[in-house]
Order: structure tokens, then C-alpha cells, then sequence
């Protein structure tokens, strides 16, 4: 899985009054906790661009003064007027210990379904993941390169070496539906065979 490194500075101070000071200088307060001590630190906004706004998803590495940590994201708060990032907090994880997070579905292949008319629908843009940390791929890849009009990819037609999806098997990744054009030709064509 990628990696993106983020620079923090230590919070010395934390509540309402700081968080509203670090805002003001530019830089989102953040939190890292899961890990033998929680870490209060701040990252200039800018540097959250690359993170936050992206279908991707990334392994994180922070460092805070001369310590280095290996983290996911775990919530982000927005603003509600102007959408700029005002908190984000971060699970630090660990490279003997399971990690759960969601990865972005990529799709291959040329759908017969498609070809044909039909609408690709995708279900699940993000598909919820478990394993461990060498494991974690960056995307869950579905080829549609068989699938017909009418039907789905579900989450137990794919599986990736070492991880589990943790979505019940039966839920759609994705589907290839018909269009009204394709269900009006359908008819026409059964109206045609009926009438001769």
C-alpha cells in the first residue's frame, strides 16, 4: 500500500481556545491514538490535499519531532459552511496486527452487458477491507469483462490473496442495468417473435 508522509508539530496545549489558535496559523489539529500513547500534534492544511481530497487511500506516516508513526485515517471533520478540514483524527497500526479500512474499486475489462446497452452502476466505490498491513492492496481490482446485462459482481465473486472483505457476500459491487432503451428494444424484439 502507498505511503504518504505528513510532518506534524507537537500540541502542547489542547482544547477549544488551542485548536481554534492552530486553525488560525493555518494548520488542522489532529489526534493519533490506538497506539501506547495518544499524540496531539498539527499539519499545515495544505499538506492534507493529497490525503483527504483523493478516491485514493493511503498508509500514513507521521512525524512528530523525533518520533515517527505508522497510522491510517480514521475521521476527518469538515466545516460545515466552507468545507475546509477542521480536525482530523488518525489509528496508529501496527505491522503484527490486523488493519480495517476502506479501499477505493477499480474496474477492468469490457462489459458484453455494456457493449450491449446496458448502464454500469457501481455499488460499492469503496469496498471495507481486513489484513495485515503487507498485505493491503491499494484498490480491490473487479473485471466485468463477463458480466451480462442484468447482472452483479457481489463482494463473494472476489477475493484477494491474505485479506477479508468484510461486506455480507451478497452485497453488489457492482451491476450492469437496464437502460429504458434497452428494455424497450428487449420488448420490441418478444412483440415481433410473438406476432409472426
Amino acid at each position: 500500500m502507498k505511503t504518504i508522509l505528513l510532518k506534524g508539530l507537537e500540541r502542547e496545549a489542547v482544547g477549544t481556545t488551542s485548536a481554534k489558535r492552530t486553525r488560525e496559523a493555518g494548520m488542522v489539529p489532529c489526534v493519533l491514538y490506538g497506539g501506547e500513547e495518544q499524540v496531539n500534534f498539527a499539519v499545515y492544511t495544505d499538506d492534507f490535499k493529497n490525503l483527504i481530497y483523493t478516491p485514493n487511500t493511503y498508509l500514513v506516516k507521521i512525524e512528530v519531532g523525533e518520533k515517527s508513526y505508522k497510522a491510517i485515517v480514521q475521521e476527518v471533520q469538515f466545516h460545515p459552511v466552507n468545507d475546509t478540514i477542521i480536525h482530523v483524527d488518525f489509528l496508529e497500526v501496527k505491522e503484527d496486527k490486523p488493519v480495517v479500512l476502506s479501499v477505493p474499486t477499480i474496474v477492468t475489462g469490457n462489459s458484453p452487458g455494456v457493449r450491449a446497452g446496458g448502464r454500469l452502476a457501481v455499488k460499492l466505490k469503496k469496498v471495507r477491507i481486513k489484513g495485515m498491513l503487507k498485505d493491503l492492496p491499494d484498490s480491490i481490482t473487479v473485471d466485468i469483462s463477463n458480466v451480462e446485462l442484468g447482472k452483479s459482481i457481489k463482494v463473494e465473486n472476489v477475493s484477494v490473496p491474505n485479506i477479508e472483505l468484510l461486506h455480507a457476500p451478497n452485497v453488489a459491487i457492482l451491476t450492469v442495468e437496464a437502460t429504458r432503451a434497452t428494455r424497450q428494444a428487449a420488448n420490441d424484439a418478444a412483440a415481433a417473435i410473438s406476432g409472426k
